[in-house]
């Protein structure tokens, strides 16, 4: 059955609304790697990814396993050669190329891909995590309940659970004592890993928050790597 004009043009208009709601925008290659465009129907994706990347199910709030037909394959956690002049057990953000590296020993990091917020574009510099939190509360910004009045209801804090914007886990990043309202957090939507999001700070995979998260303590120091917008 052919479509009428008006119901082509209909389907045209629902389709631009519904890419409102989150910007995504192709990942800028890291140098001497070159993004090319995952294709879900390519090579068998390893065990060992499909282990790291499994259903929790013993978390409070049971994580299910990722689906990494959507995850470009080059933002999977790895141990990757990384040259860097800070200490050992710090977390580097590389903004523009959307990766988070913890250093390791042996000039190598532990990397994860990330997905970035507009807030994630407005910090740079270097600071440290205060603290952390598992299944953390969300409470929204005054200033984003006015420009999202839906948001009322959470003005006192969001529940935690799968659906909460933070995730299975937040690092909660300070300068000195002051908080920079700036967050590293997990993210039920892993798809928009590698992208730059409509919202949010730096968001990870959740399986890669909790890991993270295990990973470093209190006052582990942060340097957040600026570029410009993609």
């Amino acid at each position: 059955m052919l479509l009428s004009r008006r119901q082509l043009l209909a389907a045209a208009s629902a389709t631009l609304l519904a890419g409102c709601t989150t910007r995504y925008t192709q990942p800028i290659p890291s140098p001497g790697m070159p993004y090319e465009p995952y294709q879900p129907s390519g090579p068998r994706i390893p065990e060992e990814y499909l282990r790291m990347y499994a259903a929790m199910p013993n978390e409070q709030f049971p994580v299910p396993a990722v689906d990494l037909r959507k995850v470009n394959p080059i933002y999977y956690r790895q141990v990757v050669p990384y040259a860097s002049n800070e200490p050992i057990g710090t977390i580097i953000v590389d903004t523009p190329n959307r990766f988070l590296y913890l250093t390791m020993e042996g000039g190598q990091a532990m990397r994860y891909g990330v997905g970035i917020g507009r807030a994630g574009f407005s910090w740079g510099g270097t600071a440290r995590i205060a603290y952390k939190r598992e299944w953390p509360v969300w409470t929204p910004p005054a200033e984003m309940i006015a420009r999202q009045p839906e948001l009322e209801p959470f003005r006192n804090g969001m529940p935690p659970g799968l659906t909460n914007p933070l995730g299975a886990r937040a690092l909660y990043i300070f300068e000195g004592n002051r908080d920079t309202i700036y967050r590293i957090h997990g993210s039920a939507e892993y798809w928009t890993i590698g992208t730059a999001v409509s919202s949010g700070c730096v968001r990870l995979i959740n399986q890669d928050v909790i890991d993270l998260y295990n990973r470093v303590p209190n006052g582990t120091r942060i340097v957040v790597i600026q570029g410009p917008q993609a």
